[in-house]
């Protein structure tokens, strides 16, 4: 009879049991456990797989005794062992048992399995390499990981050293380091012609490097094989004093649109970066990503030395200001002259009133005649494509007497409907109606921008009515628009 035994783990003990009803209740004048040979010669398990067999023999125990298969790496001073359900066949001696390997078993090349009872234990199972000592190893990682934050490079100082680190999970969610059972392998790669180097065998997360190499890790799975690596790092040695190169992801120049370029330094143990002379707050990273043209500077300290590399970046985008005063309290008759100044030879320019494009402006300046909510954006149209963009807000002489005008003319300075600013808000309703009772607008915090669409002169100037219901009361009148 078989069964099959699912296994939980604990700190020192694995522990298969088997309870067995003989049908006999005298004990048998002499005891023994034999172990069988294995079916196997080490256990690579994993989630793909994680079955095996153990068979033995007993004799002289009576019904109801718990034997149990044990496993250590130390000669069962330190054992590891689960309690599983029972199993017997009264007409059978001979037990073989189905067990899978802890998911957080430390591995090991020296692992040994028995079988026991209380007072009594087998001698060691042999497997059929004839050996009663093997591997067991539970692959939870099965995949590549990185070391170095993905940097394919690093440098330490002549006599000191550089400290690989595989990378944790907040940087790599593939890494091994969330398997907290498992050991790693260092070695130096040295190259197609001769095996790599072993320069630490079953350690941790971190190798101290204090010559100059190729180097990699491996998940240990001992004699098993598996495909949690890492990637390779080349390590070489630095004096004081020497180059440090920055390299920018779009290269010099580049294009200063978006969220711009990287800036990224020699790999070493920690940077200071600089812009035209001067430390940048919070730069301490190898890599910093900016928008911004200038010389750009990093030291870099590799560990007891520290060299500075410098980059003079520059961009193929445009510099640009406006003269506009925002705020700036427009008086009744007055007009004030805007102009963006930029030393971008072919730049296109557009104006917007309270977010309405302004037809027909296009140069760099334009005469402000009307209060309101201002923005003009000039833009490369060929090359680096980008634009920059700025916002200002015209105020005006306001209050209860101020003025409604009743005339439009769209192709002047002022081709909207602007009402004094004490009417443009949340409490204030603006609705106007066309000469044949259509609404043609109904919304409150009007901001000037009507009309929107295009009018339909035919022979006269259309006349439209407006109504203004605000909390100091309605207000009624005429609108003429002409061209």
């Amino acid at each position: 009879m078989i069964q099959k035994i699912t296994l939980s783990f604990f700190k020192v003990l694995l522990l298969f049991s088997i309870i067995f009803f003989t049908g006999s209740s005298s004990y048998a004048q002499s005891k023994s456990i034999n172990p069988q040979v294995l079916d196997f010669d080490r256990i690579c398990a994993g989630p793909g797989g994680n079955e095996y067999n153990a068979t033995f023999t007993y004799s002289g125990f009576p019904a109801g005794t718990v034997f149990e298969v044990e496993l250590s790496t130390n000669n069962f001073v330190n054992i590891v062992k689960t309690t599983t359900i029972s199993v017997s066949d009264p007409a059978s001696n001979q037990k073989r048992i189905t067990f899978a390997v802890p998911i957080d078993l430390v591995g090991s090349d020296t692992y040994s399995l028995r079988v026991s009872t209380t007072g009594f234990s087998s001698g060691k199972f042999v497997s059929f390499g004839f050996s009663n000592s093997f591997p067991i190893y539970y692959r939870a990682h099965d995949r590549q990981y990185t070391i170095n934050n993905f940097n394919g490079s690093a440098a330490f100082c002549a006599g000191g050293s550089f400290t690989l680190s595989i990378d944790d999970v907040a940087t790599n969610p593939d890494s091994p380091l969330q398997y907290p059972s498992l050991s790693y392998n260092w070695f130096r790669d040295n190259g197609e012609t001769a095996l790599p180097t072993l320069v630490q065998g079953n350690g941790g997360k971190d190798y101290k490097v204090t010559s100059p190499g190729v180097y990699y890790v491996e998940t240990n799975y001992g004699t098993c094989t598996s495909g949690s690596y890492s990637n390779r790092v080349t390590v070489t040695s630095a004096a004081s004093g020497s180059s440090v190169s920055i390299e920018s992801s779009l290269g010099n120049p580049f294009c200063a649109s978006g969220s711009g370029t990287i800036l990224t330094a020699t790999a070493g143990n920690s940077y200071v970066w600089k812009k035209n002379g001067t430390v940048i707050a919070g730069a301490t990273n190898r890599t910093y990503s900016t928008n911004e043209s200038g010389i750009y500077s990093v030291d870099v300290d590799f560990g007891g030395c520290k060299a500075t590399g410098t980059i003079d970046l520059k961009s193929n985008g445009f510099e640009a200001t406006i003269d506009a005063e925002d705020g700036y309290k427009l008086s009744e008759g007055e007009t004030v002259t805007v102009t963006i100044t930029t030393d971008a030879t072919d730049a296109t320019f557009e104006w917007y009133l309270n977010d309405n494009l302004i037809p027909n402006e296009t140069t760099r300046s334009y005469v402000v005649a009307v209060k309101g909510n201002y923005k003009a954006k000039v833009s490369l149209a060929s090359g680096c494509v980008s634009s920059k963009e700025f916002t200002f807000r015209i105020n005006g002489e306001s209050g209860p007497s101020s003025v409604i005008p009743n005339i439009i003319k769209l192709s002047g300075m002022n081709p909207y409907w602007n009402i004094p600013d004490e009417y443009k808000n949340a409490n204030t309703k603006v609705m106007i109606i066309s000469s044949n009772g259509d609404m043609v607008l109904d919304v409150v915090n009007y901001q000037g921008d009507w009309p929107q669409n295009n009018i339909d002169f035919k022979n006269v100037n259309p006349v439209y009515y407006y109504v203004i219901q605000s909390d100091t009361g309605e207000k009624k009148g005429s609108i003429t628009v002409i061209k």
